[in-house]
């Protein structure tokens, strides 16, 4: 469905964004793994995630929802899974998809992963390489290593010390994951740390994983295996990658002045934060507190004046999704934003690298694309009037929509219901804080 955003008056209100979705994906997965209940509580109810609790189900846990955003989980011990009777089909979730293969992969078991048409198009074969050290295998599959595939997990899997081609959480969680079945220790090291969830969730559920500075920006995290994963109550923060919206919205709509409620402040996740106030942001944290090992906080957002700085290569990894709202709040800021190191954004649900160069583009700003950098000409306004293809991403039509909010012409993109993956109340939600969408 397309839709116009158009100039809107101050925004204000307190809300809470949805629940994170990568706690909701491995809250489901380690849930399913461990022995006993599991009780989530602020589950993201998007299709990503909605697709990751079916496929628990299908490989034998018992989920089930008790209520809105609460969730019990039964799992079946660590190795237990069963083979599903129908393909594994994970939608638009290359995270949900990427580290339930990791689960399988230790597990005796075969499996079929799907996805729709835009997860068919993204490769796999960086996931699959740690895990056929490991004892796992393919034994059919689409061309160029993608979905569908079939998945045979190891009958005695092998623990390895892996060093990441990248720094992708994805890569290091299926890893860990299909550790949690080998004896001895499976170690990942990162030459740039990536988000920590999955090594702090997996303590909280009772796995014993140390984690120590290899380098001047790496991590190694090893894990012991064969451990008794106990079912543990979570709590999910809300997303900070889906917070990045309403705030960057916040920003640039004169007059604007919100609260955020539970966000998560894991400084593996706030690289955007960080970005904002270098630009001369008004973000404000209070309230702090911890749950399941993840801290989060309250963030009051006030409209400011923006700066264009350059945002370090290796800041990446903590706001890999946030890069293409970060370009809208470039567009508004006096002076030019380098993003460097984006070779990430090109294998997301979309070549996000030139897509969003292209929403820009359309919408009269000046963008241009050096290598994996890119580099914006903020004016301090957007001319918009374009039309922005969201090329089925979900992030390329919330940044449209947030951006057409202050441009001096309306905005519109050509489909919004990519945007339900993992925000299903955007449009709502921005239209209580004062949003004009038509």
């Amino acid at each position: 469905m397309p839709l116009e955003a158009r100039a809107s008056q101050a925004l204000s209100g307190r809300v809470r964004v949805p629940g994170d979705k990568s706690i909701s994906h491995r809250a489901l997965i380690l849930g399913a793994l461990a022995v006993g209940e599991t009780r989530i509580s602020g589950l993201l109810e998007g299709e990503d995630v909605l697709n990751t609790a079916k496929a628990m189900q299908a490989l034998g846990a018992q989920v089930e929802r008790t209520g809105a955003g609460a969730w019990t989980v039964r799992g079946v011990g660590v190795g237990g899974f069963a083979a599903p009777r129908e393909p594994l089909d994970f939608g638009n979730s290359g995270t949900g998809c990427r580290l339930a293969m990791g689960a399988v992969a230790g597990c005796p078991i075969a499996a079929i992963f799907d996805g729709d048409a835009s997860l068919r198009g993204r490769p796999m074969r960086r996931i699959l390489d740690p895990l056929a050290l490991m004892g796992a295998s393919v034994s059919s599959q689409a061309d160029g290593g993608r979905l569908p595939m079939t998945l045979q997990g190891a009958r005695d899997p092998l623990p390895i010390v892996y060093r990441t081609p990248v720094a992708s959480a994805q890569i290091k969680s299926a890893v860990l994951l299909a550790g949690l079945s080998a004896p001895g220790v499976t170690t990942v090291i990162e030459s740039e740390a990536s988000r920590d969830h999955t090594e702090l969730m997996l303590t909280h559920f009772g796995a014993k994983v140390t984690s120590a500075n290899e380098g001047a920006h790496g991590r190694k995290i090893s894990l012991t295996g064969q451990p008794e994963l106990h079912g543990a109550n979570v709590v999910v923060p809300a997303d900070p990658s889906s917070a990045a919206f309403p705030i960057v919205a916040a920003l640039i709509v004169a007059g604007s002045d919100i609260v955020l409620t539970d966000v998560m402040t894991n400084p593996l996740r706030t690289g955007l934060f960080t970005t904002l106030r270098e630009m001369g942001a008004s973000i404000e944290e209070s309230n702090s507190r911890n749950d399941a090992g993840e801290p989060m906080a309250e963030v009051r957002v006030r409209a400011s004046n923006l700066r264009g700085v350059t945002v370090p290569a290796e800041r990446a990894p903590s706001m890999i999704d946030e890069y293409l709202v970060l370009s809208v709040a470039a567009a508004f800021a006096e002076g030019t934003t380098t993003m460097k190191g984006l070779q990430e954004l090109r294998v997301k649900e979309s070549d996000r690298l030139e897509a969003t160069a292209a929403m820009l583009r359309v919408n009269g700003v000046k963008v241009e694309i050096s290598g994996d950098d890119m580099i914006v000409e903020g004016k301090g306004f957007v001319p918009g009037g374009g039309l922005v293809a969201t090329y089925m991403d979900h992030r390329i039509a919330m940044s449209a929509l947030v951006m057409g909010l202050a441009s001096d012409a309306p905005i519109k993109v050509d489909d919004t219901a990519f945007i339900a993956t993992s925000f299903p109340d955007f449009i709502p939600m921005m239209g209580g804080l004062g949003a004009e969408y038509a």
